[in-house]
């Protein structure tokens, strides 16, 4: 597409496809820039696939769009597990849901998240490496998005910590050719694995009102110069999870498998996912548009975890692939975990836009916030001290986790042999907000003899504060409670029948009898204490941006700079000259300053063919729990964490090729490659110890993992991209129908893991893939899609026989739906068709340190569209 052809056509082209009245021009109107350099906005509530694929044509830098139509055509309940699908990004699972997005192999604490502009701080505290800066996508529903684009090339005018790149959550806005709209969503569903159901409401509804000069009727902007859209979404599932989490002794007397221990747990989750938007505009001509927006999603969930915990002597003798071993003191444990938490993101924006002639103007102020309550955490420990006892296991069970058998008398599944020996809550607080501001100014200008050009700055500030405190809580005077007072039903076969819980124990029921009792100790003062943090980053920044077309040629560059000032507080423990332990609060003030210049370029080689090139730089600042020297201990989950202080922020250099032949139909067939150099990689590091079961360490059961914090001085992540999509609506009759989506990345990146020693980059994962093959046609849309993600390193251990590793996954969805009428259609899914386990490991694939699974999970339901 030629630059004179786009510049005549490209208005046109936009106005149909979001149905924009054409107005009759007033002096108003014909003054509106009509530029290529913005033609493309994806802002409309019902944008198509092909509206989508002409905004990835026509960026000045590498992005990709996904519609909300595309993310319905599969069965991704949120928002990361559609961004999966999109080349170069990867996703990381939690209880059986996508939940962070990584890009181009860089996990989700380097990249960032925004709505209409606005950077989300995180909701969830379980960031994947301790760095609290990740957003977790699974608490945003679909349902509430109009469209995402995923920017892997920052531009000057962009936040600049963005090392991986930038996931642009836009909401629904209104049509604005005068019409209102509803859409409704509503579905069931099953969970097979503890016989669940499923439910699923969307709604959304808007239009355009208001009295203008001609009576109703709309002819100009003046006419019905109000928009509102209102959406409201709700998910609510009752996932089960069977899992098994085994440790090994690592003591390089024994053989590499022989076991420290393993717990046997049955999850029951319940969780209500909600989601409520609101956006209101106000557009008197084509010169001023004002705008108020609101948005609230997240979800309350509640856990029950039932464990066996079991724990050999430590000092196993091998034979013939088995190993039998003595049990100690505690043996066998069983704990009941008792959990209910609520996350949410909200964010409350206001904004405008001004245009005089060629000149344009805008700007927007706005309020985000992440919060993260855990409301109680209540568990329950009852012991069984086998007077003596044998076990005998092997590693022979699915995924290589572990069978065992006991002997000499030991009835580890009856309730009367289990005594109450412990019993305990915490809860714990994570706010984390940040207000804003931003102007940009866009002008033309006449520096070179060129078609189209123009120059944009703009300054912007972030000012956020991110406060976290926990509170764990004792109970005394317990009784020697048996087991058999606290549990119900008969013994619970899961695993696929691999494993015997026993009966469940009964919720509820230890906080009823000792709800009176909670007190706060010592050691629950002093950890509550170590837990707590206040975080204050202030970014300003202002930026130069020069975007200019000639012909095939388009070129767009600029310089940002970067000021951050940032205090950091927390508790730390010390020992004084008599060895008593003491806690004296700790603060470190951190001021930079980062220049971050880009220059990108496009050429078009033919109509509709681009070659790409692109230099970009960005940033990643240190995570709060990692650059903090609080100590966070949770003994639920069973890890320990300190931070770093003396961390710096991490920076790369980014140099991008690509060439794109954009097909009909919204088609593509793209290669690229890219390669990102950081300096001052941070690096989690992990241990495994094992701390008394008293004091500021109460509650640890078996092994702990201890996690640690540390700059590397170079790192780099560089691969291949390929994507193809291709309608074959050439084909004659039934076979028009028919379309492939097939897209894969391949990453090679490398840092120095210990001294010495070089390893890929944590969470990155060198091969991913998806494969999708679907029939749209007469109403029909149907789609199958395989996702393939290879092994990547999780944690950092000691060596690398205590690297811990996320084993390769391969998952097969389903989604069909049929056009009953214009307006509604009827869907069917089907998720995790292929009931892929999420697996970590220790060193070898061989060494299971967890296997989790979920089986699949079937929809069905109404879409309406009027």
């Amino acid at each position: 597409m030629s630059s004179s052809f786009r510049k005549a056509i490209l208005p046109l082209l936009i106005a149909q496809a979001y149905a924009v009245p054409v107005f009759a021009q007033d002096a108003s109107t014909a003054a509106r820039p009509t530029t290529a350099l913005n033609a493309v906005v994806i802002e409309a509530q019902r944008t198509t696939e092909g509206t989508a694929r002409l905004a990835q044509e026509e960026a000045p830098n590498l992005i990709n769009v996904m519609t909300v139509e595309q993310m319905r055509k599969l069965p991704d309940v949120n928002i990361a597990e559609s961004v999966r699908r999109i080349p170069g990004i990867s996703l990381e699972t939690d209880t059986g849901e996508g939940r962070y997005i990584n890009i181009r192999g860089l996990d989700a604490d380097l990249n960032s998240t925004t709505f209409g502009g606005l950077r989300l701080p995180p909701s969830n505290n379980a960031s994947p490496f301790g760095g609290g800066r990740a957003v977790a996508l699974d608490a945003i529903p679909t349902g509430l998005v109009g469209a995402i684009t995923v920017t892997k090339t920052n531009k000057p005018e962009q936040d600049a910590e963005a090392l991986g790149g930038t996931i642009e959550i836009t909401p629904k806005t209104a049509p604005l050719n005068g019409k209102p709209f509803f859409d409704a969503r509503l579905g069931t569903g099953y969970e097979p694995l503890r016989g669940t159901s499923i439910q699923d409401i969307s709604l959304s509804a808007g239009g355009r009102f208001g009295v203008g000069s001609s009576g109703g009727g709309v002819a100009g902007y003046s006419d019905r110069p109000f928009t509102v859209v209102v959406t409201a979404t709700y998910y609510g599932d009752k996932r089960g999870i069977d899992d098994v989490e085994p440790s090994y002794l690592d003591d390089g007397v024994h053989p590499s498998l022989a076991s420290a221990g393993w717990d046997q747990r049955y999850y029951q989750y319940n969780r209500k996912r909600h989601g409520l938007g609101f956006d209101l505009g106000y557009q008197p001509d084509a010169t001023q548009s004002y705008y108020v927006r609101a948005f609230d999603a997240g979800y309350t969930e509640t856990v029950l975890r039932n464990r066996l915990t079991v724990t050999p002597d430590g000092n196993p003798t091998l034979s013939n692939g088995v190993f039998t071993d003595g049990l100690t003191a505690n043996g066998f444990d069983k704990t009941l975990r008792d959990e209910k938490e609520r996350i949410n993101n909200k964010v409350f924006v206001l904004g405008g836009r001004n245009t005089w002639g060629d000149q344009e103007l805008d700007y927007r102020v706005g309020h985000t916030r992440g919060s993260y309550d855990k409301l109680y955490d209540y568990n329950s420990d009852f012991n069984y001290t086998p007077a003596t006892g044998t076990i005998s296991y092997a590693n022979s069970g699915a995924g290589n986790t572990p069978r065992f058998t006991v002997s000499n008398g030991v009835d580890y599944l009856n309730p009367a042999n289990y005594t109450l020996v412990k019993f305990q809550n915490s809860t714990q607080t994570i706010h984390d907000q940040e207000n804003s501001a931003a102007l940009n100014f866009t002008t033309p200008m006449k520096l070179f003899d060129v078609e189209d050009e123009s120059i944009k700055t703009g300054l912007s500030a972030r000012a956020r504060i991110r406060t976290a405190v926990g509170q764990p809580y004792s109970y005394s005077g317990l009784p020697a409670l048996p087991l058999t007072s606290a549990s119900s039903g008969g013994n619970v076969n899961f695993y696929d029948g691999q494993y015997n819980n026993g009966p469940q124990m009964t919720p509820g029921l230890l906080q009823n009898l000792f709800a009176g009792d909670q007190t706060i100790s010592s050691s629950n003062a002093t950890n509550a204490a170590l837990q707590q943090l206040t975080a204050r980053e202030s970014v300003y920044a202002g930026y130069g941006q020069y975007q200019m077309s000639q012909g095939p040629w388009s070129v767009l560059g600029g310089l940002r700079v970067e000021t951050t000032h940032a205090h950091y507080a927390a508790n730390a423990k010390g020992v004084d000259a008599s060895g008593n332990a003491f806690i004296s609060p700790v603060a470190k003030d951190v001021n930079y300053t980062n220049f971050f210049p880009s220059l990108q370029g496009r050429y078009e080689l033919q109509p509709s063919t681009y070659l790409r090139a692109a230099y970009s730089t960005a940033i990643a600042r240190p995570g709060f729990n990692q650059v903090t020297p609080s100590l966070n201990i949770n003994p639920s989950s069973g890890f320990v964490s300190q931070g770093n202080p003396d961390l710096k922020p991490i920076t790369s250099n980014a140099f991008d090729v690509a060439i794109e032949k954009y097909l009909p139909d919204a088609g593509i067939l793209s290669l690229g490659l890219f390669d990102k150099e950081f300096k001052n990689y941070i690096v989690n590091s992990v241990t495994n110890q094992t701390f008394p079961n008293n004091g500021l360490f109460a509650g640890f059961v078996g092994v702990a993992h201890v996690i640690s914090y540390s700059n590397s001085s170079h790192a780099h992540a560089r691969g291949v991209e390929f994507n193809y999509e291709q309608r074959y609506k050439q084909l004659p009759g039934f076979w028009g129908g028919l379309g492939t989506d097939l897209n894969y990345t391949f990453v090679d990146s490398k840092f120095e893991i210990r001294p010495g020693e070089s390893s890929t980059l944590p969470s990155t994962s060198r091969h991913t893939l998806n494969a999708a093959v679907f029939y749209e046609r007469n109403g029909v849309n149907l789609r199958v899609a395989a996702y393939y993600l290879s092994r990547n390193l999780w944690a950092v251990g000691g060596d690398s026989s205590t690297d811990v590793f996320s084993e390769p996954r391969l998952s097969l969805d389903i989604g069909a739906s049929y056009a009953i009428s214009k307006t509604v259609s009827i869907f069917l899914s089907g998720k995790n068709l292929t009931n892929t386990p999420l697996r970590f490991s220790e060193g070898s694939a061989i060494k299971p340190i967890q296997r989790e699974f979920y089986g699949p999970t079937y929809q069905i339901g109404l879409n309406v569209s009027l």
